[in-house]
């Protein structure tokens, strides 16, 4: 077996495994996307003020959209020997992990401040609008029911708020097991916790899921990019 059938062949491997890992990043995306936890929606105004360009399912969805149709365009570059074809394959696959690079980056650097930005959104949130906002409320009580948690970081988040008042000095109920009324005293004695800790861990599970992809991908996206280069400047023959 020649040199150059060999990296054909090759190459085609690794066009199949681009397809491929675009189907798996659809579904990740998709699953993200589809798998929408209360505190998914909690987080919606936050992301909009915020980071509004960050969205891993909507992101992954189109990465991966974009790698089942690079897939196509190299495995035809290789069937047809075309330089085009494979050049093209290269420029747009640079592009996107030059784009997944920066993306990693950003997602690191607010990562280390996450909670600080957290709680600058949600505290607010919970003095002023919890009880007042129908969308807000409703999102804080699924959000609270389903972890089984009270407030941001603990009961203490709604002690002076626009619903305390409204409600004669009375808590959500998620703060004292659902007891109701639920008062700042019971509160005091329940064992729940703040949401901080529930929706850092369901956070860092979705994108440890997204991260391993994403790193496989790229482990790919940079022998595809090798390979196609190589294959390249071995072509006979003129561009297509």
């Amino acid at each position: 077996m020649s040199c150059s059938t060999f990296t054909r062949q090759m190459m085609c491997l690794l066009h199949l495994l681009v397809f491929l890992s675009g189907f798996s990043l659809l579904a990740v995306g998709t699953w993200v996307t589809v798998d929408e936890d209360p505190f998914v929606h909690l987080l919606g105004p936050f992301s909009h003020q915020v980071l509004r360009f960050v969205n891993i399912g909507l992101l992954c969805i189109a990465v991966g959209a974009t790698l089942v149709l690079l897939g196509l365009l190299g495995g035809w570059g290789v069937h047809k020997g075309s330089k085009c074809l494979l050049l093209t394959f290269f420029s747009i696959l640079l592009v996107i992990f030059i784009s997944e690079v920066a993306a990693g980056v950003v997602a690191l650097a607010y990562s280390s401040f996450a909670e600080d930005i957290l709680r600058a959104w949600a505290i607010p949130v919970l003095q002023n609008d919890y009880g007042n906002d129908l969308m807000v409320t409703g999102m804080w009580n699924a959000t609270m029911a389903e972890l089984k948690c009270c407030g941001f970081s603990n009961y203490t988040n709604f002690l002076g708020s626009e619903f305390e008042e409204q409600n004669g000095n009375g808590l959500p109920p998620s703060c004292c097991f659902n007891i109701d009324p639920c008062s700042p005293t019971e509160a005091a004695r329940s064992p729940v916790q703040g949401c901080f800790d529930h929706i850092l861990k369901i956070l860092r599970d979705h994108t440890s899921t997204v991260g391993g992809i994403a790193v496989g991908v790229g482990l790919l996206e940079i022998a595809a990019m090798i390979v196609s280069m190589y294959l390249f400047s071995h072509l006979d023959g003129k561009v297509s």
